[in-house]
């Protein structure tokens, strides 16, 4: 973030700190961006704590943050805002320049709360789980160097053998981001759906699918040179060959407030840059 964009990222804050502060509310800024910010005026507590304590957690940034808080607050029922002051925004969707009223509107009860799907990941070696995660977006399993070679189950079926660069396994939240610039097909939000979207596949007859959320999909590494398994493009685990990534619907959702006005389709329409 270059200098006056992370400047006016302060005076957001500072202004809807203010802004809350003024009706009565407790407002907690989280320690790193309360550091950034120079908002030391106002009660510093931790993600963690935030997740204990708040009612509502309010993001500013772009969406790489908001999937970053969303993970951090999985063992909660703490809803989430997003204002975006990042690029596309499909997450963080209120404007910073309308903020202020936006949120006396959710403040009064005005939004729509929508439930969003997680998937939860182990991956086993030598028969033991060594590595648990969850992911918002998707779960990527990529190559290095050269191509990987996967073998794909889907409850205990069989589905195939697969060359490319990766696999994307995503939920209808990240269907717009990394597996729709793969060709991925976009999923509705409250659709009960996961999607498998190959990277550059060897044959071009893989395609991407759709599977109901209550698939169990395995993933066994088949050969490579080098792959690693990433969530939501932020953590990154060494794979070794004949690992087994386990991908399934996480048992827990994750909550965002949309302005009553939200339209999913309005939003791909303006972010998309549709007719």
């Amino acid at each position: 973030m270059n200098v006056s964009a992370l400047k006016l990222m302060q005076n957001d804050l500072a202004d809807l700190a203010r802004h809350l502060s003024a009706k009565n509310l407790e407002v907690c800024i989280e320690e790193n961006t309360a550091h950034h910010a120079q908002l030391a005026e106002y009660k510093v507590v931790t993600l963690d704590e935030i997740g204990k304590t708040a009612d509502l957690a309010i993001v500013m940034g772009g969406d790489g943050t908001m999937l970053s808080v969303a993970r951090s607050l999985i063992d909660t029922d703490v809803p989430l805002v997003g204002i975006n002051r990042g690029r596309f925004g499909f997450l963080t969707d209120l404007r910073a320049e309308d903020m202020l009223v936006e949120i006396d509107r959710m403040l009064a009860g005005d939004f729509i709360k929508e439930p969003r799907m997680l998937l939860s990941t182990d991956v086993v070696r030598d028969g033991q789980i060594v590595y648990s995660s969850h992911a918002l977006n998707d779960v990527v399993i990529k190559s290095g160097l050269r191509l990987i070679e996967l073998e794909i189950e889907i409850d205990n079926k069989f589905v195939y053998k697969q060359r490319s660069d990766g696999l994307i396994i995503s939920t209808p939240t990240g269907a717009t981001a990394y597996a729709l610039s793969a060709g991925g097909p976009i999923l509705h939000p409250n659709l009960e759906a996961i999607s498998l979207v190959p990277i550059c596949p060897h044959t071009l007859s893989n395609r991407p699918i759709a599977v109901n959320s209550a698939s169990n999909i395995v993933v066994t590494i088949v050969q490579f040179d080098e792959a690693q398994l990433s969530f939501d493009g932020q953590f990154q685990v060494g794979l070794e060959i004949g690992d087994k990534i386990i991908v399934r619907r996480a048992e827990k959702t994750i909550s965002l407030l949309h302005p009553i006005e939200y339209c999913y389709f309005d939003m791909l329409r303006n972010k998309l840059n549709w007719g």
